[in-house]
């Protein structure tokens, strides 16, 4: 028996019982609810309300913080509010902008895209929150890095309001989920999507590396290792230039081909929209539809899992509720932007509420899709599945220290020790039947929104404090523009 065999029959039990609790679902209508998906909406859906609608109101603000425009250079922090935005994004932005809104569409017709955007909407809120949080309960350690994140907030955040073993529970249960779901979900799963995606455009079957998957590991784990052994001053370097050409890459060529089709657009639209109350598909009807359309979202820009926080905590800044307004942009870009142009291409291409797509979905349909008008795009689409595969493992790179950073301490040897296994299992990612292992380190990501959002409630008036006092002071003038 071989050791993917082994690792299956001994770990398969266990990973499907913890998967089963964390995606615990009840049956409405035709369709299946996810617990955690209405855990992650209803908490959006309440901060949005709590914070009065910041997702909109504060849009601008957010954009002329990234501009630079309140800078200060003196300020406490390790990257400016841009690297910090690109580091989120990396994480976000991936694979699944390009197969989880296709895989709802192919199931639930182009209505699914409509609640994805409302999700989004929703999501800018709860990233408001956990971002501004990350900032006011993070540490500096004495080697001059800063360390933030939900397992810091639940920590600190929930000792300041007299529960402290709550919040230390918490914290220990959020860094063990997020460093086992990197190690799975952000670094093998990436890294074996990576390599399937450069196997496919070198030859298929006939590859040099069809049969060398440790060598393109070793290759991808180095190229990899230089960057996060950094830190996050290098990762956010490397995330700055990386993501705004890896997704202007995608937009451009998803608006060539939506574009092409320009007569095709307006149907487009109107088959979003009235398949968002009248869908036609499988999906049993307009909530079913409804309920794909916001699984997909939550599992795509990540709102209320907790994860990018932990990037933002880096940011240069004195006042927290700056990177609040940053962060809000997050689910705009990863969902409004990226994820629409996955569903209008598809929609103005290959879609008819007619015809099955015949087995087709995923990355698959998409590919399918670009491919209709640009016969060659499967070769860049390979090549951005691999840029935001590499992209998201550097970034969940960090989202993992930083818990192994709370569980071990800030020395520089405990991080060396963090970053060697992290890309040991990049390599193992290119040479391993990820089945098993994938189902439960992607139910450890999901099982950190279940602590991240209770400890959001929890500290809520503070974000809403912090809110207050800032703009207060912004409307005076006490707080301006530095250029």
């Amino acid at each position: 028996m071989g050791i993917d065999e082994t690792i299956d029959r001994a770990f398969a039990p266990v990973a499907k019982a913890f998967s089963d609790v964390i995606f615990f679902s009840i049956r409405v209508g035709e369709t299946d609810l996810q617990l955690i998906v209405l855990w992650l909406v209803l908490g959006a859906a309440f901060f949005t309300v709590y914070l009065r609608f910041i997702n909109v109101r504060g849009f601008m603000h957010a954009l002329r913080l990234v501009r630079g425009d309140y800078t200060d250079g003196s300020d406490p922090g390790e990257v400016s509010h841009f690297q910090a935005l690109a580091t989120a994004i990396s994480g976000t932005v991936g694979v699944g902008n390009i197969a989880h809104v296709a895989v709802a569409i192919s199931v639930g017709g182009p209505g699914a895209a409509f609640w994805m955007w409302i999700a989004g909407l929703l999501g800018m809120a709860s990233k408001f929150a956990e971002c501004t949080l990350g900032v006011k309960y993070r540490r500096e350690n004495p080697d001059g890095s800063v360390s933030g994140g939900p397992m810091f907030y639940l920590d600190r955040g929930l000792a300041e309001r007299n529960w402290p073993r709550l919040g230390r529970a918490m914290a220990i249960y959020y860094a063990v989920c997020i460093i086992i779901g990197t190690l799975g979900v952000g670094s093998m799963f990436q890294s074996n999507q990576a390599y399937v995606q450069f196997v496919n455009v070198t030859g298929g079957d006939t590859s040099f590396f069809a049969t060398r998957g440790w060598f393109f590991g070793v290759l991808l784990s180095a190229i990899v290792g230089v960057v996060i052994v950094g830190g996050i001053r290098s990762i956010a370097r490397v995330a700055g230039r990386l993501v705004p050409f890896m997704a202007l890459l995608y937009i451009a060529c998803g608006l060539f081909v939506i574009l092409a089709n320009a007569s095709e657009i307006p149907r487009a639209f109107g088959q979003i929209v009235t398949g968002a109350f009248t869908p036609r598909g499988t999906t049993g009807g307009m909530l079913g539809v409804l309920i794909l359309g916001f699984r997909r979202a939550a599992f795509s820009n990540e709102a209320g899992i907790g994860s990018s926080s932990v990037a933002h905590s880096a940011v240069r800044t004195g006042e927290p509720i700056t990177e609040g307004f940053v962060a809000l942009l997050e689910p705009f870009i990863d969902t409004i932007i990226v994820c629409s142009i996955t569903a209008l291409v598809i929609t103005v291409t290959v879609y008819d509420p007619d015809l099955p797509f015949e087995g087709m979905s995923g990355v698959e349909l998409t590919s399918s899709a670009f491919a209709s008008v640009i016969p060659w795009f499967p070769i860049p689409l390979a090549i951005v599945v691999m840029l935001f595969a590499y992209s998201t493992m550097i970034a969940w790179s960090y989202y993992g220290l930083e818990g192994w950073i709370y569980l071990f301490g800030p020395a520089r040897r405990t991080k060396l020790t963090y970053n060697a296994i992290f890309c040991v299992s990049v390599v193992l990612g290119c040479t391993t039947r990820l089945g098993t292992i994938l189902d439960f380190s992607d139910a450890m990501i999901f099982a950190m929104a279940l602590a991240n959002m209770l400890g959001l409630y929890f500290l809520a008036p503070v974000v809403r404090s912090e809110l207050a006092s800032y703009q207060a002071r912004l409307a005076s003038g006490e707080i301006a523009p530095k250029r």
